[in-house]
């Protein structure tokens, strides 16, 4: 199941990639076809909402590779122990995938939450093992597996 969920983030990243160069080479080409009218200041304006768009959407294709290449450090044919960068954690209160912060996903018909080491979740199950129990935010949560 790591693998299908693991392959399941590289298409959400993948689409993530393409839907931000389109979206930059929209803005790029609305704002080179903007043609000046009469009013100056109408010109400009559209030219400068163009680029601010192409700014965000340059900010967002950078964070979508960046997340790309932190998954494609993980080797998820190795077998984890303990909770670190790509094991999964399957506990009482939902399967945890030690990887990115994408959130919530559904993988064969189960729900997978896909959460980076920095994040408070990931902090708490870093080290754990199985049978290990815990607390987050005053929940008791009990380590089921790890995979």
């Amino acid at each position: 199941m790591k693998k299908k969920v693991y392959e399941n983030l590289i298409e959400k990243l993948d689409l993530k990639i393409s839907t931000a160069e389109s979206a930059i080479a929209s803005a790029i080409d609305s704002r080179d076809n903007e043609t000046k009218s009469s009013v100056g200041d109408k010109y400009e304006t559209g030219r400068a909402m163009m680029q601010l768009e192409q700014q965000k959407n340059e900010v967002q294709l950078a964070k979508a590779i960046t997340l790309k290449k932190t998954l494609k450090r993980i080797n998820i044919e190795l077998k984890k122990d303990t909770g670190e960068l790509g094991a999964m954690l399957n506990t009482t209160n939902g399967i945890f995938f030690l990887s990115i912060g994408l959130g919530k996903i559904v993988v064969e018909d189960q729900t997978v939450y896909a959460i980076s080491m920095a994040s408070p979740m990931g902090k708490v199950l870093f080290g754990k093992k199985t049978g290990d129990e815990l607390i987050f935010q005053g929940k008791k949560i009990v380590i089921q597996a790890v995979e």
